[in-house]
């Protein structure tokens, strides 16, 4: 241990560390030399293969456009999700059913229709006709029903419109 301490106060010891600071010093220019040779053809290169523009530069424009394009497709998604949801609670289905409401009418001339949402929610109508009147009905339908009697004919104009593709 002694031998190791007697050699730490030598000059010796201060030249050597001296020597290596030196050769750390030289190595450090060397690699910055090279370093921006490197950095200097890169540059060159890049250009040349961008015909003249900065391949780098034009990466970072185009990734920026992506991103752009990304976040414009998640508002587009979202809107056509709100449209489609808006979409379900219009009407979208019709069922028609025209008859002949009493004997001594001509022709089919009442008629019952449902008009329904996708949900099957909605109203059905129900035009009566005779020769000295004409009355118009509604009652509303959730999911296919009614709270209210129906007739054979509303009945049969939502089942047509219940079964529409």
């Amino acid at each position: 241990m002694n031998i190791i301490l007697d050699f730490l106060k030598t000059d010796n010891f201060l030249l050597l560390v001296f020597g290596g600071i030196i050769l750390l010093l030289i190595l450090y220019i060397y690699n910055a030399i090279k370093l921006r040779k490197v950095s200097k053809n890169y540059s060159k290169f890049m250009e040349k293969l961008g015909n003249g523009n900065n391949v780098d530069e034009m990466l970072r424009a185009y990734i920026y456009e992506v991103e752009t394009v990304s976040n414009k497709n998640d508002e587009i998604i979202s809107y056509f999700e709100k449209l489609d949801q808006n979409i379900a609670k219009c009407t979208q289905k019709i069922g028609m059913v025209r008859y002949n409401a009493f004997k001594d009418t001509g022709s089919d001339l009442s008629f019952a229709v449902a008009l329904l949402n996708e949900y099957n929610d909605g109203i059905v109508l129900n035009g009566i006709y005779a020769r000295d009147m004409s009355n118009i009905y509604a009652k509303p339908i959730e999911k296919g029903q009614s709270k209210y009697a129906l007739s054979e004919e509303e009945k049969e104009a939502i089942k047509r419109a219940v079964n529409q593709q």
